[in-house]
């Protein structure tokens, strides 16, 4: 049997990446909104974590690794995007893209618990 296809069977969570685009906001300026640019199934590992103090206050963010299946949209993909885990309406900035490692699925470093 195929190992990326034994593999693929771990991709429990479903995804969308979105990118960013500007909208108008009626006075002269511009405000940011998202478009969805296309659904994944991913499998997400937690990384690390860390806390820092900001304005006064504790935040903490967590890094996590996410493996997808190659495909024609992960192509286009940039840190620009945001990825969204639809399973747990949670929002991930995108850290890093590696699609040298493995010829069938694409690796992500993504964060969560800072603005995106």
């Amino acid at each position: 049997m195929d190992p990326g296809l034994m593999l693929s069977g771990r991709l429990t969570t479903q995804v969308a990446f979105d990118a960013e685009v500007l909208v108008p906001d009626g006075y002269g300026g511009q405000d940011r909104s998202w478009n969805e640019a296309f659904r994944a199934r991913a499998q997400i590992r937690y990384q690390s974590g860390r806390e820092a103090v900001e304005a006064g206050g504790l935040t903490g963010t967590a890094s996590f690794k996410v493996r997808i299946r190659r495909q024609d949209a992960v192509d286009a993909l940039t840190t620009d995007y945001r990825m969204r885990d639809l399973n747990e309406d949670l929002v991930f900035n995108i850290r890093e893209i590696d699609r040298v490692t493995d010829r069938k699925f694409v690796w992500l470093v993504v964060e969560n618990g800072v603005a995106v």
